[in-house]
């Protein structure tokens, strides 16, 4: 479904674009590209003193809040540089943006993310950010449970894999909500919050 509405309190939730993530290599679209449209969004959602989240994900240095449970991917462990779990400067420093941090995939388990977006009465999530498949569908699915209008912008995210980040676009994220471009949600932005 092709994004056709943004309610009154729409916010915009941004996963994990954050200095250790956004040089990744990902795909389809570059970490610089994810960023620079996401910059585009806080822009336009900050002119409409609309809120903007910003999620990054950290981890104690030992690992004690790390996620536990086996996996056969390598978690949270390794050492990590300085400052890789520091917001990316483009979008970093407003004072009226709310910033969460998470220990887990999704942005909603264990942080304050939901009473934060209740407080302000926000009742649709507009999501961009890195990975699609990881930080991304899992914010989305755990927005939808908790009731909320979903919006994804599809070329404001992107993935560590061509086909899981496909897999999300094209058979997840149209279950949970509505996808559009960045130019697809500013146009709706101007129009609903002229």
């Amino acid at each position: 479904m092709a994004v056709t509405t943004l309610d009154p309190r729409t916010a915009l939730v941004v996963i994990d674009l954050q200095n250790g993530i956004v040089g990744a290599p990902v795909t389809p679209h570059s970490g610089a590209d994810v960023v620079a449209r996401t910059v585009e969004l806080a822009d336009a959602f900050r002119a409409k003193d609309l809120p903007v989240v910003l999620v990054r994900v950290s981890f104690a240095a030992d690992g004690a809040d790390a996620v536990p449970g086996r996996t056969e991917a390598s978690g949270a462990g390794g050492t990590r540089p300085e400052g890789w779990d520091a917001i990316v400067g483009e979008l970093a420093g407003n004072p009226r943006d709310i910033t969460v941090t998470k220990h887990n995939w999704g942005a909603f388990h264990g942080t304050d993310l939901d009473v934060q977006l209740r407080r302000r009465g926000i009742t649709q999530i507009v999501l961009t950010g890195i990975a699609t498949s990881i930080g991304v569908e899992s914010t989305a699915r755990a927005a939808y449970e908790h009731g909320y209008h979903v919006t994804l912008a599809t070329d404001a995210m992107s993935d560590l894999d061509a086909g899981t980040h496909r897999n999300s676009v094209e058979r997840i994220f149209p279950r949970l909500g509505e996808t559009g471009s960045t130019a697809e949600i500013l146009e709706l932005l101007e129009k609903t919050h002229g």
